[in-house]
């Protein structure tokens, strides 16, 4: 409840400020903020060296201090190993990348970095110690100073891609910053008494199947989902990677909105849960609830999607929903089995997650190369969301069974749910297709529909109804 408030105060910034930022910076300048931040995802995810998943696992605390003194060392030593690679290596980085326009905002990246790095290992040891309320806090205080950043920036003439990095990197000092003071303010006594050079070094030799196996997996995985913006610009133009990317960032939102505060819940509930032999219980009830909230959204971006963008974000954003039709698919599968996806960490099977990932890039960097050497997007896409459906879907199956969930019954569940899902967006297709209905009409009716929908799986399901009371209540 904590997490998904705070998330949901920072996607509804996020919401209400997008069609303001559409009209201010044109569909290249987001092209070159994709890039920056496809370059800084990739690079901020082995930051830690997957030392900040190990915080979660001990059995005390001091143990896990231990543990994130090792992932704020490391996130300082791959930052300061940045540099030199950004300083010597820049002009066959900008080349490769087809990117010039990046080139006066590369210094930021080991900043961005080291950022996102201690971000991480802060963020575990506060989902340990159940503080999920920080985390909140500081995610809006990032959404909002980023959001006003960009746009006073944006208002004043300076509608650049530098105003839009250097706003993003800015938003998360101040959440780094917030997040670190509150964790300090609170813990700071065990961290004096706990931490040594000698725990630390015992955690890293205890855990380190993380960084041979996990750094790897991690690093496969963000490139895999990172990659479309790094490829469809050494093939297309900064204006494809743009529309791009607002669609990628259209489509995550249902999963920074529920599915990320579900799965930071999930892993602590899961790490427990292993211990006590209660796994398939765990598994199942999240799993089984994340395709009641997560499949009906994506069914209906997958039908309305052009005209939600030329409606919210303006006549040249349509392609942009075009793309969102092709990927939708995917991302409800992503959104359904990321938050589970942390057995591997729960479990310590690293190596399968190394092998999927490596599968998963392989196969999606295929299908954007075909796109781009037959200079359709489309078909690019088409592949890559395809691979990416079918890839999640086998990884999803391989940790259901990981964890002693009856495969036959629990398919046929969701079958079953899915049904329902595209049984309310059915509607909106009749209204699209078949009576050719207005933008308007059309929007109005698929609010109609999602409100319908939730409401009936409120009333239907006694855990989500159970959390609805709580808002409820605290609200009151």
């Amino acid at each position: 409840l904590k997490l998904v408030s705070g998330t949901t105060v920072a996607q509804l910034l996020t919401l209400l400020v997008a069609p303001i930022l559409t009209r201010l910076f044109a569909p290249d300048t987001w092209g070159v903020l994709a890039i920056f931040v496809s370059i800084t995802s990739i690079l901020g995810v082995i930051a830690c060296l997957r030392y900040e998943l190990a915080i979660m696992l001990p059995e005390k605390d001091e143990e896990s201090a231990n543990l994130l003194g090792v992932s704020l060392m490391f996130s300082v030593l791959v930052s300061l190993l940045i540099v030199p690679i950004i300083w010597f290596g820049k002009d066959p980085i900008l080349r490769w990348l087809n990117a010039p326009g990046l080139a006066p905002y590369l210094w930021l990246v080991p900043i961005a970095v080291f950022l996102q790095g201690v971000f991480l290992a802060l963020n575990y040891w506060n989902s340990r110690t159940r503080h999920f309320g920080r985390l909140s806090i500081a995610r809006v205080i990032s959404t909002l100073s980023t959001s006003l950043g960009k746009l006073s920036f944006g208002f004043a003439g300076y509608t650049s891609a530098g105003t839009m990095i250097g706003a993003t990197v800015a938003g998360a000092a101040i959440s780094t910053t917030i997040l670190g003071g509150q964790i300090w303010r609170d813990d700071r006594n065990k961290f004096i008494s706990a931490i040594r050079w000698r725990e630390m070094y015992k955690g890293l030799i205890r855990y380190r199947r993380f960084p041979i196996f996990n750094t790897g997996a991690a690093l496969l995985n963000t490139i895999s989902v990172q990659l479309p913006p790094l490829l469809l610009i050494s093939f297309f133009s900064p204006l494809v990677v743009g529309l791009y990317s607002l669609g990628q960032r259209l489509l995550t939102l249902p999963m920074n909105f529920i599915g990320g505060a579900i799965g930071q819940v999930f892993y602590q509930r899961a790490a427990v849960a292993s211990a006590e032999n209660t796994l398939r219980q765990v598994v199942e009830k999240t799993a089984g609830l994340l395709v009641i909230i997560g499949v009906f959204p994506f069914l209906l971006l997958a039908v309305i999607g052009p005209e939600f963008f030329v409606f919210v974000f303006g006549k040249e954003w349509f392609l942009a929903g075009k793309y969102v039709q092709i990927l939708a698919p995917w991302y409800m599968c992503v959104f359904i089995s990321s938050p589970i996806s942390s057995l591997n960490s729960v479990l310590e099977k690293q190596a399968i997650g190394l092998l999927f990932n490596i599968i998963q890039v392989a196969t999606r960097a295929g299908s954007l190369i075909i796109g781009g050497l037959t200079g359709n997007i489309i078909l690019g896409l088409g592949l890559f969301s395809l691979s990416g459906f079918l890839a999640v879907i086998w990884f999803a199956v391989y940790h259901l069974d990981l964890s002693g969930v009856d495969l036959r019954t629990f398919g046929m569940n969701t079958l079953g749910k899915i049904a329902v899902a595209a049984t309310f967006v059915m509607p909106v297709i009749l209204l699209k297709y078949i009576t050719n209905a207005s933008i308007i009409y059309l929007l109005v009716g698929s609010a109609l529909v999602t409100s319908a929908y939730y409401i009936f799986v409120i009333l239907r399901n006694k855990d989500i109804l159970k959390i609805v009371k709580q808002i409820i209540r605290r609200t009151l």
